[in-house]
């Protein structure tokens, strides 16, 4: 297998101002991103490379909550119907624009309007965004959203220059220009993304590398190689069952935290001709498919035992868990019974859409195995992941195997996937009664009411499954030894300010 070294000779004898060679930073990516527009995207590769390019009106810290970036001060109104935000002064776009109010104004709208945009669920509450000062943006709602500070804290609040964006409209990605404290160089899709220090960025000084080059490599085992020959300094998602391997390389590190997203198949009920079949147009061969899936063996077979089985958006044991709807045991009988219920003749023959990594292979390959035990006939396609995701917006698929990197607040990882105009509901789900419980729970301030509330949407949701939650994972970074200041946070996006080595 032949190890990518990206034109290591030509990086490693590029000189910065005629003088000392260029200090890269290289990572290496699970997979390629789809778009490098803030508005646009849906991959979780995409958030690592924005965390360098592209700042947010609010971060978070290692304990997932959330702390002021671009947005330094805010206030909500009595009845919860306008946010006021006091923003950074000082701050330039990568082409030299300033960011100020009127900016995020046109940035915020954009992501509202733009017809390609993934963000535009995501700011349904938003009645208008105005500049009231030259670094004051007032938002004012259209009912209370006591989700919205979390949802600018990823990318609908990534912030990047409206002069560059608005005429480009849906091919800014093709050149983004930011706010971060790396720019855009180029890219050469699936080979890699290379970002450069920008010298006038507000916090330029905590960055200690010249350049970030981001390269995907799906193979586990070829990123591994890779970090080990010292072509790659960081690599992401290792696999679980290399970790026993690096834990004994003293030229490693290796640093894991649990993530707060889940991992699932997306089945597709509405999406065109392709939901017309037995499993899209039945709940009961979608509940017989999920009974066929044995979850604990999954996790031991696939991932050593690392990750956590799941049935839900959220994992067991955490605050937003049902613990009233635990974790299924498999049952084959009960699955080909309501299969006989539904009249569908088997073997059932469904394809599920696959990313091309080995470990996401020999996971569908597992659960192909275990449905053909109850009368599924199940041909896998891999795909590169961008790819999947364009064929499943297009409706392309019968069902889907991917996941969510998963949001701070509950919301996010559950509205955009099953609300009927939801930005990441490619299966085209709608239910009227879900789509009130989660309005109902956006603008519920008490945690307790609002569980309540998920947990109602839960019920039906494990009636309906559109999509079938099978586990979480754990976050493994590989690393070079040197490197110091690395955190692993939760979401799984690294972040480089303080790193250096």
């Amino acid at each position: 297998m032949r190890i990518k070294t990206f034109m290591a000779t030509l990086l490693t004898t590029v000189a910065f101002g005629g003088m000392a060679a260029a200090q890269d930073l290289r990572i290496g990516l699970n997979e390629d991103p789809d778009f490098l527009d803030p508005a646009q995207s849906r991959t979780f590769v995409s958030s690592l490379v924005y965390e360098s390019l592209c700042n947010r009106l609010f971060n978070t810290n290692t304990d997932m909550e959330i702390i002021p970036e671009l947005a330094t001060e805010w206030d909500w109104s009595d009845d919860g119907l306008t946010l006021v935000l006091q923003l950074r002064e000082g701050v330039v776009h990568h082409d030299g624009t300033p960011f100020n109010a009127d900016s995020a104004r046109r940035v915020l709208e954009r992501n509202m309007t733009l017809p390609q945009s993934s963000r535009r669920s995501e700011l349904t509450s938003i009645e208008g965004v105005e500049a009231t000062g030259e670094h004051e943006l007032t938002i004012t709602l259209n009912a209370p959203d006591v989700t919205l500070l979390a949802q600018l804290a990823h990318h609908a609040g990534r912030m990047y220059s409206p002069d560059a964006a608005e005429p480009a409209a849906e091919r800014f990605g093709q050149a983004p220009v930011c706010t971060g404290p790396y720019q855009f160089a180029e890219r050469v899709e699936g080979d890699r993304i290379v970002l450069t220090k920008f010298a006038d960025h507000w916090e330029a000084d905590e960055y200690q590398y010249d350049r970030v080059i981001y390269q995907p490599i799906p193979d586990t085992t070829v990123r591994l190689a890779n970090v080990r020959s010292g072509d790659l300094d960081i690599i992401e998602r290792t696999a679980p069952s290399d970790v026993p391997q690096i834990q004994g390389d003293g030229s490693l590190q290796l640093f894991e935290i649990a993530n707060i997203g889940y991992q699932g198949i997306t089945i597709n009920v509405g999406n065109g001709s392709r939901a017309e079949g037995p499993l899209g147009s039945d709940a009961r061969v979608r509940q017989a498919l999920s009974l066929a899936i044995d979850r604990e063996a999954l996790n031991q077979v696939v991932f050593e035992g690392q990750y956590v089985p799941g049935n839900q958006w959220a994992a067991p044991g955490t605050t937003w868990y049902d613990e009233r709807d635990p974790l299924p045991a498999r049952d084959v009988d009960r699955a080909r019974e309501l299969l006989a219920e539904a009249g569908v003749d088997t073997p059932l023959r469904i394809e599920m859409q696959v990313g091309n990594s080995p470990v996401a292979m020999q996971q569908a390959q597992v659960v192909q195995a275990m449905a053909a035990e109850a009368g599924f006939d199940i041909s896998l396609r891999a795909t590169e992941f961008a790819t999947l995701l364009s064929e499943n917006a297009a409706g392309n698929f019968d069902m889907s195997q991917q996941g969510w990197s998963g949001r701070i607040d509950p919301d996010a990882n559950i509205h955009p996937f099953v609300s009927c105009e939801g930005g990441n509901n490619d299966q085209k789900y709608c239910n009227e009664e879900v789509d009130a419980l989660l309005a109902q729970a956006r603008a519920e301030p008490d945690p307790e009411a609002r569980k309540a509330l998920y947990d109602q949407t839960r019920e039906i949701l494990a009636e309906d499954l559109p999509i079938i939650y099978l586990y979480h994972i754990k976050y493994f970074f590989t690393m070079r030894q040197g490197i110091e200041g690395f955190e692993p946070y939760a979401d799984g996006i690294i972040r480089l300010r303080g790193v250096s080595g």
